[in-house]
């Protein structure tokens, strides 16, 4: 086993197809590129979770520079944000495609709203996509900034019921070896 693989449990041969979370972020590009190694010519999801951000967007400066106020809420320009923000998760889901297809996989993109959690997201389209494992980077936080970011690799690990595979980002192997 490669050993920036961390867990990798029980995967069969199938046709289920696995489910890679994919973020854009370099961990994601590796973890993207180990599924290929692992699984290729497997079929792939390629899943981008996507948050609306329609709520953030009434957020303003407040004038005084301490903090920031509510702007009135206007419906045509939060259907406008929330279709940039879902086309901007289509374009990183996409991106993704393109790696996991250059690393032998059979790939396709999908998309999730994520409503509470990133991870629950992904344990959510795992289980509706009957995937057979699920691929995940992660970006090595320890201490306190995994307490106050979460780890979604970690809770995604514990509420799966399939397999996960978690690959470590390689400079996570020289910080934390």
């Amino acid at each position: 086993m490669p050993a920036n693989v961390v867990g990798y449990a029980g995967i069969v041969e199938s046709e289920a197809p696995i489910l890679i979370a994919y973020d854009g972020s370099e961990p994601a590009r590796v973890a993207v590129r180990e599924a290929g190694r692992l699984f290729a010519p497997a079929r792939a999801l390629v899943l981008t979770v996507w948050e609306p951000a329609w709520a953030q967007l009434m957020l303003v400066p407040d004038p005084s520079g301490m903090g920031s106020t509510m702007m009135p809420y206007d419906p045509a320009v939060a259907r406008n944000v929330e279709r940039a923000s879902e086309e901007h998760a289509q374009e990183v889901a996409d991106d993704g495609v393109r790696l996991a297809r250059a690393a032998g996989l059979q790939a396709q993109a999908i998309l999730a709203e994520e409503t509470t959690a990133p991870a629950d997201a992904i344990v959510a389209a795992a289980s509706a996509h009957d995937a057979r494992a699920i691929v995940i980077g992660s970006r090595g936080l320890r201490g306190l900034k995994s307490k106050l970011l979460g780890s979604t690799s970690s809770h995604v690990l514990r509420h799966a019921l399939r397999p996960v595979v978690v690959v470590r980002h390689p400079e996570d192997h020289d910080q934390h070896a």
